[in-house]
């Protein structure tokens, strides 16, 4: 037992918290398998572009509230418990949304269903890092945020994606998001039964409810963590910015839908092997440099890189790919700000991880927001020269973001037996 600890600590994994990342990967898995292929498919059935958008602006409010409200209420409920509201909101809004919406089209019932389930993965996901950032030694804390992005985004992102195109051929739209419900309920059972790490509590009715005001207090009390939270926005604005206007970009460039679909898909294999790497990098180079030079001035370059090396070598397959998956490990330099938020504060950490998962919501309108508001007047180039200039101010921003000395060192004797 004490050689499998030392191997988990070096690892940079809380051992009591093994099966939770875990759980998460397969709950992220089941909720992120319709991402590459709702839309086309809810037009090919006849909706509009413009009911799908509202749809998915839907999904995108509750999880920017949700996602503010998880740290906050993992902190005066517990983590587990925020799970199990997150999990049990994500069945009633599946359910809802397949059984209701989906069987006849009904797009109002589509709307408020697939909103309902917006709340339920960032309340299930967040709280736990919540769990994460308690439980976790101030030491080994970088790594163990780098596993919890790197079962995220790998379940999100690319266990979800590569399920989905053998379901969808093999069961058929429906049945295939019928069946994410298994995974997610698989999930859930390592993250929340099989998952018995202890959670400090002992708050009063009372206290639980002054913590709640904590959420927007905080950023008052340490305005450090407000500037981590706009960092976290900007992190993956041109995530969300990217689909919107690349591809028709590309395809302009010589290169077809198969092509980039490749590209974009190795772009977040790079960033979950990434996310690992730079949880270990952040303990040792410092979370604020890794974040500054890998995270703001890597992810400005990379951006900018990925505008122009098809405009001035069309049709260069791999030096575009190559440019994606320097990207993609750049977003993951952003890792360590999970790690840097909490250690901002001595208590109220809660709070504080609620305003960085606020800023991971809201991330899911910025991108999208900046190519609506600004591709007529500016263009393409124009919109990937403004995410390409909030990386740099990202990294200036990060500066300033520096944990006081009283803060680190009491975070230094966190739980070491773990």
């Amino acid at each position: 037992m004490k050689k499998e600890t030392t191997i988990m600590s070096q690892l940079g994994i809380p051992r009591p918290l093994l099966s939770g990342y875990l759980g998460i990967m397969l709950f992220m898995m089941g909720d992120g398998m319709e991402q590459g292929w709702l839309s086309p498919y809810l037009i090919e059935k006849g909706m509009s572009i413009q009911q799908t958008a509202s749809l998915f602006t839907a999904y995108g409010v509750t999880i920017a509230i949700a996602s503010w409200f998880s740290g906050v209420l993992a902190e005066t409920l517990t983590p587990k418990k925020t799970m199990l509201i997150g999990l049990i909101i994500y069945l009633l809004g599946t359910v809802g949304f397949i059984g209701m919406g989906m069987e006849s089209l009904n797009f109002p019932t589509m709307l408020v269903t697939y909103g309902l389930r917006g709340f339920g993965y960032p309340l299930f996901a967040y709280s736990f890092l919540v769990w994460i950032s308690y439980l976790t030694p101030q030491k080994m804390l970088g790594r163990a945020v780098g596993w919890f992005w790197f079962v995220f985004t790998g379940g999100l992102n690319v266990l979800g994606a590569f399920y989905s195109s053998w379901a969808i051929r093999e069961l058929g739209h429906i049945n295939a998001l019928w069946s994410a419900v298994f995974w997610v309920l698989l999930g859930a059972l390592f993250a929340l039964v099989w998952n018995k790490a202890p959670f400090p509590s002992g708050k009063t009715t009372n206290s639980k409810l002054a913590e709640l005001g904590k959420g927007l207090t905080i950023v008052k009390e340490e305005p450090k963590v407000l500037l981590a939270g706009i960092v976290r926005v900007i992190n993956t604005t041109a995530q969300f910015a990217f689909p919107v206007f690349l591809p028709t970009y590309m395809t302009a460039h010589g290169f077809d839908t198969t092509e980039w679909l490749y590209i974009w898909g190795t772009i977040f294999t790079s960033n979950i092997a990434f996310n690992l790497i730079f949880g270990f990098v952040g303990d040792r180079f410092g979370w604020r440099q890794t974040i500054i030079w890998f995270g703001g001035v890597g992810c400005g370059i990379t951006t900018l890189l990925l505008y122009y090396i098809p405009q001035y070598s069309p049709g260069t397959y791999w030096l575009v790919m190559l440019a994606g998956i320097l990207w993609g490990a750049c977003l993951a330099g952003y890792v360590p700000l999970s790690a840097l938020t909490p250690s901002l504060v001595t208590k109220d950490k809660g709070a504080a991880m609620a305003i960085l998962n606020l800023g991971a919501g809201l991330a899911v309108f910025a991108g999208p927001a900046i190519v609506g508001l600004l591709i007529a007047p500016l263009g393409n180039e124009g919109v990937i020269w403004i995410l390409a200039v909030l990386y740099f101010i990202s990294a200036i921003l990060t500066c300033f973001i520096k944990p006081r000395a009283a803060v680190f060192s009491a975070g230094v004797k966190a739980i070491e037996t773990i």
